[in-house]
């Protein structure tokens, strides 16, 4: 059984979606903020709903997440709703916010995106 509150330490993953013209796995390294709990995992897209990534997991939602030497399969979808929206805003940013208001932009105007962790 993978320790979930091990991999939440780490500092970034890496998730691979299907590409939604050619099919093939798509690999990004992207931070990430993961809640042990719940088995959900928390990413930011920089560049909102024009981020590939994004365009592919809106056409085919299953994907992989890499944390250190394990995969896991999950179900990616954008926040459902305001509270998870900024539950997922504030828990990126504490975690690699080193210094005050430096990552606020990015806070402010990126896309939650979240992956429900396959059992």
């Amino acid at each position: 059984m993978v320790d979930l509150r091990e991999l939440a330490e780490e500092d970034f993953c890496y998730l691979t979606t299907t590409g939604r013209v050619t099919g093939l796995p798509h690999e990004i390294e992207i931070w990430f903020s993961l809640v042990p709990e719940t088995g959900t995992l928390y990413m930011l897209s920089g560049g909102g709903d024009r981020s590939d990534w994004v365009k592919n997991l809106r056409r085919k939602p299953e994907v992989e997440v890499q944390i250190a030497d394990e995969r896991l399969g999950g179900h990616a979808r954008e926040a459902r709703d305001a509270e998870e929206d900024e539950l997922a805003r504030r828990l990126l940013v504490e975690k690699y916010e080193s210094s005050p208001g430096r990552l606020e932009n990015w806070r402010r105007t990126a896309l939650p995106v979240v992956v429900d962790l396959a059992g």
